[in-house]
C-alpha cells in the first residue's frame, strides 16, 4: 500500500529519506520501499514516524485528518 501522506509529511518538514530514515534508525533504503508502497512498515518503525512527525499512526495510513 503506497502511503502518500509519508511522502506529503517527510517533504512537508523538508527532510530527505535518508535523514528520516537516519532519525527513526533505519536504512534509506527500507524506507524508500516503506514510502513507495513496495513493503509494509512495520508497527514499531510506524509509531517512531508518527512520534517524529507529531502525528497518528492513523493520519499516516490515511485513515482520519491531523
Amino acid at each position: 500500500m503506497k502511503l502518500k501522506k509519508l511522502k506529503d509529511l517527510r517533504e512537508d518538514h523538508d527532510y530527505t529519506q535518508a535523514e528520516v530514515a537516519k532519525m527513526v534508525n533505519i536504512t534509506q533504503r527500507s524506507y524508500s520501499h516503506y514510502e513507495n508502497g513496495e513493503r509494509s512498515i512495520p508497527l514499531e518503525v510506524l509509531g517512531r514516524l508518527a512520534d517524529l512527525y507529531n502525528v497518528s499512526v492513523d493520519y499516516i495510513m490515511d485513515r482520519e485528518t491531523k
